[in-house]
């Protein structure tokens, strides 16, 4: 199997939300302080974790930051239903900051300067790594889009066996779980959001 298309869109980052936002929003009224999935936070901190994070991107991206710029954390204790509108008006914020950034456009990060693409890809897989760990903390069911986690694991993560399934391969490489033979891989993982053409051919985790 040939590798996915590593370009990931602001479309994406709306429908990854929307898609999130659908597997969680029938559980509003669970217990949220329950630890998500194996993480050390509760579901409530993880969910407004990603809405930091969102808005993290695009602050990033819209003032081509060459320094991070930190855009302060979400509300943790305002209603379940308020933070999921949130994480859709916020994927949203930066799907339009994608989206009109000019080529060649890119802003800080932890793991280099990625450009539209790289940031986009990085809110994807925030939203769909964090939200497999809260519906796992709450007790259901999360199947998102094998197209979008095939992109993402591409774009992010181009060292990854992209001739296993998506969603396995991706959560591997965000060291959920293993792959086949391959072992996990240590939370110290780090993923590639600057462009694809400066990446040196290695998997930065191995020296992990």
């Amino acid at each position: 199997m040939q590798p996915a298309v590593a370009i990931v869109t602001p479309e994406d980052v709306r429908a990854t939300a929307s898609a999130c936002r659908r597997a969680l929003e029938p559980s509003a009224d669970a217990d949220w302080d329950r630890q998500a999935g194996e993480l050390e936070w509760s579901s409530r901190m993880t969910l407004a974790h990603v809405l930091a994070a969102l808005l993290y991107y695009a602050i990033n991206l819209a003032t081509r930051s060459t320094e991070l710029r930190f855009s302060g954390q979400a509300d943790a204790s305002l209603p379940i239903r308020e933070l999921l509108d949130a994480l859709e008006g916020r994927a949203s914020l930066l799907a339009v900051v994608c989206a009109a950034a000019p080529p060649g456009a890119r802003g800080t990060h932890d793991w280099g300067m990625p450009d539209a693409s790289g940031f986009a890809a990085l809110a994807c897989d925030e939203m769909l790594l964090h939200t497999n760990d809260i519906a796992g903390g709450l007790g259901v069911a999360f199947d998102p889009s094998r197209d979008i986690c095939a992109r993402v694991l591409a774009r992010l993560f181009p060292w990854a066996p992209h001739d296993a399934e998506p969603w396995e391969a991706l959560r591997w490489a965000n060291g959920r779980s293993a792959l086949g033979e391959r072992e996990r891989i240590a939370p110290s993982w780090v993923s590639h959001p600057s462009p694809l053409d400066e990446w040196d051919g290695r998997d930065p985790n191995m020296a992990l």
